[in-house]
């Protein structure tokens, strides 16, 4: 199995003043477990980052995939408008 590429998500709404952005990412950790990385904030800030060790691969790529969509439903996209608007 395959660990997934980092995801990196946005969701902009300037009528309520949010620029909020949501990474999440997969990686190995130093005894042999798996950590899902979650790591969200404002967009231009530091944010915070949390860590949820797995057993395997496999348990950390459903969490991975169950974080993904909940933040899709939640109107985060892989889309960056702002950034389009000022090179664009």
């Amino acid at each position: 199995m395959t660990i997934p590429s980092p995801l990196l998500l946005y969701r902009e709404d300037a009528a309520r003043n949010m620029a909020r952005f949501y990474h999440l990412s997969i990686e190995p950790t130093l005894f042999g477990e798996v950590a899902l990385v979650r790591a969200w904030g404002r967009i231009g800030t530091r944010g915070r980052q949390m860590l949820e060790f797995h057993d395997g691969e496999a348990e950390a790529r459903r969490a991975f995939e169950k974080w993904a969509r909940r933040k899709r439903q939640r109107g985060y996209s892989m889309h960056f408008r702002q950034e389009e608007e000022e090179h664009g």
